[in-house]
């Protein structure tokens, strides 16, 4: 990142956020060529505005996984993945199924899986067993030196992953792969992320929607439609707002291509042909007051739910915190972790950028180097705007200060010494 991105990311918060009127006509997306944008005009044009785009082939032409998980006719090269990940358990999800606004996962060996793949391929793409679709397999975490591929520079601001590799516990960084006819059903993208997506081999069709626009995809009870284009949305008596929708933006995704999805962009996903995929969920300061109003407003259903026991349950807004990690995979106390460890690389970035901790700069996320200090100036500011905001949280302010070390006013007092130190 640049010093002039910086001075205008700063300033972009400070106002109001861009509208997505442009996208309420279905309009067709940016295609981005590795040769045409800098990072800087990227996070200016695309990840600030929170716009959707599609990356053409280029970006992914080396990686390995093109070249070696797939054959010269560009189906999957089913006896190179056996050999190479056969013994492996992997999640399936059946796709003629609904369970809730889902699909049923099971896990199962990825060599019964491939031999499913191939017998459903060979029967017409029909099967007793429904249409499995292979999907959310943590791959890098099985194989973290892969090598088979590489996150785009636009895409290496990622908190999400950067924590959870600090806690190594989890990771938000998948591969999917399906038949002709699989697909995800409409949703947004986990604490309301950024995703990135890259076709190995196959073909995608997506259909995007603006923020804003779920709400006209509810029914009369406040649940969200399962299939976006399904014939029961025209049932104006149990879906009353459905006529205020846009249309969706619909997208076809080619082999190579890599299609970016901003946060709360909900979506619904086919895929054309046998298709392999990489997908990565992703935060970082563009988008971290999204995840946190994505919280404020998951915990507020909690509380809905368990209301009438506020007054007779002990502890009642400690379980409030525990149900909202059960139902969302983080609660307000690992918030601020994740908060805590995003700043204290930052500051340790700066520091041994001035030279005060050489030796220390070896032992951070190499992305931060790429992505330079301006960047860690922009991440800081945006970590102490969400801190401030948490502090000033009623509900914030319940949790047990044993869990938070340091104290969040220590950790906002040492935020704003080095944004201080900088911009003086």
């Amino acid at each position: 990142m640049d010093e002039e991105t910086l001075k205008s990311a700063l300033v972009f918060f400070q106002g109001d956020r861009p509208s997505y009127e442009e996208f309420h006509k279905g309009p067709k997306l940016h295609y981005l060529r590795e040769s045409e944008l800098t990072y800087s005009e990227f996070f200016r044009g695309f990840l600030l505005p929170n716009y959707p785009c599609i990356l053409s082939p280029e970006f992914t032409a080396s990686w390995r996984s093109r070249q070696h998980w797939v054959k010269g006719d560009g189906k999957p090269d089913y006896e190179y993945l056996l050999e190479r990940f056969g013994d492996f358990i992997v999640p399936v999800a059946n796709c003629d199924v609904k369970e809730y606004n889902a699909n049923p996962k099971h896990n199962i060996p990825f060599r019964d899986y491939l031999s499913y793949w191939r017998e459903h391929r060979e029967s017409g793409y029909s099967s007793l067993q429904g249409c499995l679709y292979m999907k959310d397999w943590h791959m890098h975490r099985v194989f973290p030196d892969h090598g088979v591929y590489n996150t785009p520079l636009f895409f290496q601001s990622d908190w999400l992953n950067e924590y959870w590799d600090t806690m190594e516990l989890d990771d938000y960084r998948f591969v999917y792969m399906g038949p002709k006819g699989s697909w995800t059903p409409f949703h947004a993208d986990v604490f309301r992320s950024y995703s990135w997506s890259a076709n190995i081999c196959g073909r995608k069709k997506w259909l995007l929607f603006p923020p804003g626009q779920e709400e006209h995809l509810k029914d009369c009870s406040g649940n969200l439609v399962y299939d976006a284009q399904s014939p029961i949305l025209q049932d104006r008596d149990r879906y009353p707002k459905y006529s205020q929708c846009c249309q969706p933006i619909e997208v076809v995704q080619e082999v190579g291509e890599v299609i970016f999805v901003p946060s709360s962009w909900h979506h619904q996903v086919y895929n054309l042909e046998d298709t392999i995929s990489i997908n990565h969920n992703w935060l970082n300061g563009c988008n971290i007051d999204t995840m946190w109003q994505f919280l404020q407003g998951e915990l507020t259903a909690v509380q809905q739910e368990i209301g009438e026991w506020k007054n007779c349950m002990e502890d009642w807004h400690q379980h409030c915190q525990l149900l909202l990690k059960s139902c969302t995979g983080i609660n307000y106390c690992e918030f601020y972790r994740f908060l805590k460890i995003i700043a204290k690389n930052r500051i340790a970035v700066l520091e041994a950028t001035s030279g005060d901790s050489a030796a220390l700069h070896s032992t951070l996320p190499a992305e931060l180097s790429a992505l330079g200090p301006c960047h860690s100036v922009f991440d800081l500011h945006r970590t102490e705007d969400v801190l401030t905001a948490m502090l000033a949280n009623e509900d914030f302010s319940r949790l047990d200060p044993d869990l938070l070390g340091p104290h969040p006013e220590n950790l906002l007092h040492e935020i704003k010494e080095m944004t201080d130190s900088l911009m003086s």
